[in-house]
């Protein structure tokens, strides 16, 4: 299916188009991975790497950077103000989209996600390079960080168990019965208590891509949030266990499907499970 039948076709580009305008002076290629050496490895020539926690995270408090921060990494990866920044990244695109939401914290929404990231690229035997490009440092600009529109808080969150508001798990069926503290595969760590927040829904990120790691149609997207009661009438809250798997959700949902009331809970359930006073369900 073409992308225009997505509600904001502009957010998504194919790997087609992005090696025809990967020089374009007024574009910056993104590559934002889980696996930090992976770029090293080889990347889309022209890319450059913002790593989710050196660049975007700060180093003492659990928090993103600060305003004069992400001036100084824009700034230093040749991104002004005017350019379209394009992101893409393993694990189907979740740090992909979390970088994405991250910029979009500061105000910059001129952005999108390379469908299928770096699977569909190397699938396609599409060119690396393991040169690290330069170029010319601007003087960007960002506002404060909105903290609001878009993203939710563990208050937030109690709000909406109290007004029965839809919450979306997009963990695994294993975290969200409480079964397994972390992601299947990876080490039991994150939180002292399994379980999920009581009344939220169960969708796992990965309903949401193709078994190429491409985006499903709106149509098959509509048919897995629609029976949920996740409609686009309603404010809805994602969340996961730091927030990048719930980013994928969240893009999903607002630029795919066209819903505008939806935030990342980016404490996910490394705060909630370790929150005192906080109620789960199994």
């Amino acid at each position: 299916m073409s992308n225009h039948a997505y509600a904001h076709p502009e957010k998504l580009v194919e790997t087609e188009w992005v090696a025809e305008h990967r020089d374009d002076p007024n574009l910056r290629i993104v590559e934002s991975d889980e696996d930090i050496l992976l770029y090293e490895v080889g990347h889309i020539p022209g890319a450059v790497k913002i790593d989710w926690v050196a660049d975007l995270n700060d180093p003492l408090r659990r928090d993103y950077i600060d305003r004069a921060r992400f001036e100084q990494l824009l700034s230093k990866s040749g991104i002004a103000n005017t350019t379209r920044v394009i992101f893409y990244g393993d694990k189907n695109n979740w740090w992909a989209c979390y970088a994405l939401w991250v910029f979009q914290l500061f105000g910059h929404t001129n952005t999108a996600i390379m469908n299928g990231g770096r699977q569909k690229w190397l699938d396609e035997g599409r060119e690396l390079s393991k040169a690290t490009p330069s170029y010319p440092a601007t003087a960007y600009k960002a506002p404060d960080r909105d903290d609001h529109r878009i993203r939710a808080f563990r208050d937030d969150v109690f709000k909406h168990i109290e007004k029965n508001l839809p919450l979306v798990d997009v963990r695994s069926a294993q975290e969200y019965s409480g079964e397994l503290l972390h992601m299947p595969g990876y080490p039991q760590e994150g939180a002292l208590r399994g379980g999920h927040v009581p009344g939220a829904k169960s969708l796992p990120w990965s309903k949401n891509v193709a078994e190429n790691a491409t985006f499903k149609t709106p149509a098959e997207l509509s048919a897995l949030y629609d029976p949920l009661g996740i409609t686009p009438d309603r404010d809805i809250i994602a969340y996961c266990r730091i927030g990048e798997r719930s980013a994928l959700t969240w893009f999903v949902l607002t630029y795919l499907l066209g819903y505008p009331d939806v935030r990342n809970y980016d404490g996910s359930w490394t705060e909630w499970g370790n929150l005192v006073g906080a109620p789960i369900e199994k």
